[in-house]
């Protein structure tokens, strides 16, 4: 039998989630609260905070799993075969190709149509 248990979350880790929330709220305040200094000063302060709170996010198991995923996904990243200069000249001029020769198409069955239109309503 396959049993899943659910990893038990510290406390340590919800208070570290709560401050985190605290802090950006408390770094948002800041900026319009000293909205006399100068814009540069409070972006600087704001992203320092920002930056804060993401660091202690980084420390609990969740922050801990997102890492991991990003790290893997930069893994997978580096596996990709990525397409030579000559493969994407080709196809890019293909596609602009198809593009043209559908829109003529539609372009001639359009103005057919239109035609058929007049005709048929005494309008040509």
């Amino acid at each position: 039998m396959n049993t899943q248990t659910e990893a038990s979350i510290s406390v340590f880790d919800v208070v570290k989630q709560v401050f985190s929330v605290v802090l950006v709220i408390a770094g948002i305040a800041a900026f319009y609260y000293f909205a006399d200094f100068r814009l540069l000063y409070r972006i600087l302060g704001l992203v320092a905070v920002i930056g804060a709170a993401i660091g202690m996010l980084a420390t609990t198991a969740w922050g801990a799993s997102i890492a991991g995923f990003i790290s893997d996904s930069k893994i997978e990243v580096r596996k990709i075969v990525w397409p030579t200069k000559d493969e994407t000249t080709r196809t890019t001029l293909l596609v602009f190709a198809m593009v043209s020769i559908v829109s003529l198409v539609l372009w001639l069955l359009d103005t057919f149509l239109f035609w058929g239109v007049r005709i048929l309503t005494g309008q040509a």
